[in-house]
């Protein structure tokens, strides 16, 4: 807002302050740029612990908070919504506590409870915060749609979802399997994608569009994969036996993909639109 009033203010610069501001243009890079992330999140772009060999570092937040400054210049009416959520926050992990609860809130649990559970499971797990770095990313590399990290976190529902699943698989681990399931009903009321708690997701996974998804129990999902809208990973129908599939390493699981059954999909394997697959024992 105080660049706004700035800019209808009647007052002329001198030229020592017009030289001064350009100065300033000129030397406003970011902090990093995007290309030269290291997308799996190495000590080098996340570091939560400083020591003398390694400092703390979280380029993945330092970029972010930048480009909505950038937007916060270019849409004053998007001021507000973009200090709340990020530029008034110290680390991503609270700010997507902040995000998060303010989406999946409802009068059975209010806001503050959620971000109460998120920030939880954040502080819980190191792997965690690595993995939400790693999903942001994968999400701005893969989509040509995304052209920066603000658009990620405040926007993208697949993303949400999927964030809100690492929050109940955590739950799920630490036997709170009722409030889990909560979180569940909420990702699939509020994002309508369907992923149960017990599902295991790795890091760098994008959620493309996100409508119509369903993980089930006993899924796993490898990193760096990318699963489009309407894709089921389904189970066989049969009692007593591991009934979901499991997903390699950088997959991609075209819109409207089944995958039903305890099968197995290698690494790098590309599920077609509307294929199939079941398990036939």
């Amino acid at each position: 807002m105080l660049n706004n009033e700035k800019s209808i203010s009647v007052s002329l610069p001198s030229k020592e302050e017009t030289t001064e501001t350009m100065d300033d243009a000129n030397n406003d890079a970011p902090p990093v740029r995007f290309e030269d992330i290291d997308l799996s999140v190495p000590p080098s772009v996340y570091s939560s612990s400083s020591s003398a060999d390694q400092p703390k570092v979280d380029l993945v937040w330092d970029l972010m908070r930048y480009e909505a400054e950038r937007e916060a210049e270019r849409e004053p009416l998007l001021v507000s919504f973009l200090y709340s959520t990020i530029l008034n926050h110290q680390s991503l992990e609270s700010a997507l506590a902040f995000h998060l609860a303010n989406r999946i809130a409802s009068p059975n649990m209010i806001g503050t409870q959620i971000q109460s559970l998120i920030r939880e499971a954040l502080d819980a797990d190191p792997s965690f915060r690595r993995e939400m770095r790693a999903d942001i990313l994968a999400v701005r590399d893969r989509d040509p749609a995304c052209t920066c990290l603000p658009d990620v976190f405040l926007y993208f529902k697949g993303f949400h979802a999927l964030q809100t699943h690492r929050v109940a698989h955590y739950l799920w681990k630490s036997g709170r399997t009722v409030l889990s399931h909560f979180l569940q009903s909420q990702v699939s009321q509020h994002f309508q994608i369907d992923i149960h708690p017990n599902a295991t997701m790795g890091s760098g996974i994008m959620l493309d569009h996100g409508t119509g998804i369903v993980i089930g129990e006993t899924a796993v999902v490898g990193h760096n994969c990318s699963i489009l809208h309407h894709v089921t990973l389904g189970g066989s129908g049969k009692k007593g036996v591991d009934l979901h599939p499991k997903v390699g390493n950088g997959v991609l699981l075209g819109a409207g993909a089944s995958v039903l059954g305890n099968v197995n999909i290698g690494d790098g394997f590309v599920v077609l639109v509307y294929k199939m697959i079941q398990t036939s024992t």
